[in-house]
């Protein structure tokens, strides 16, 4: 089949802003990292999501209200796919893994939460970071802090800011250092959003009566 040669170049710029226009987050590996992130797991399933198929422009209006912050960029468009690991022990599901992408300083950010079903975090884990302090950001140390928190308590986090109010149980997260200032606060936005995201999807569903 012959192309138009005036017409070639609109057909692959439409085709790259196909497959471009929305950047989803996946674990590099599924196996390896759902075993490292629910040790008490034996196996998962995936599940695909998105602010525009579960809710469209109404839940992102709301999502963006609850962030403090409007969505913008290739990482937060209304069609970004989410990839959401449900995760079992047996036959019984014992919680989930969910990743979203953050700009930060220098590039993209992957942070994933492990949860329970009760919506605290499990585990943390940055995927993706090019930072001067990817490893103060990466360590066990800076890790840890998260572990136990839910949404309520990065309910008063204003990601604009960077900040939150005194009587914030964020407060109590401190960047590892100076330098990693910049992209503790990015970070901290992910893990919100992503918390946020997890309540959309799944929580407030799951809790809602008939």
């Amino acid at each position: 089949m012959k192309i138009n040669k005036l017409l070639f170049p609109l057909l692959l710029a439409s085709a790259r802003g196909a497959a471009f226009g929305a950047v989803g987050c996946d674990l590099n590996d599924p196996d390896r990292d759902v075993a490292r992130l629910f040790p008490a797991s034996s196996g998962y399933k995936t599940q695909y999501l998105s602010v525009k198929t579960a809710g469209g422009e109404k839940l992102l209006a709301r999502i963006e209200d609850r962030l403090g912050d409007k969505f913008k960029g290739l990482y937060e468009t209304i069609d970004v796919p989410y990839t959401l690991y449900l995760i079992y022990k047996g036959k019984e599901k014992i919680g989930y893994i969910h990743g979203v992408n953050q700009k930060g300083e220098y590039g993209g950010i992957q942070v994933f939460l492990s949860l329970g079903l009760d919506g605290k975090i499990k585990a943390f884990y940055i995927q993706k970071l090019t930072s001067k302090a990817a490893a103060e950001l990466r360590s066990k140390t800076f890790g840890a802090q998260f572990a136990g928190l839910s949404l309520k308590d990065l309910a008063d986090y204003d990601p604009a800011a960077g900040k939150a109010p005194a009587s914030s149980p964020a407060t109590k997260l401190k960047s590892p250092s100076s330098a990693a200032e910049k992209d503790f606060q990015h970070v901290m936005r992910a893990v919100k959003k992503n918390l946020i995201l997890m309540d959309e999807f799944v929580f407030s569903k799951e809790n809602k009566t008939p």
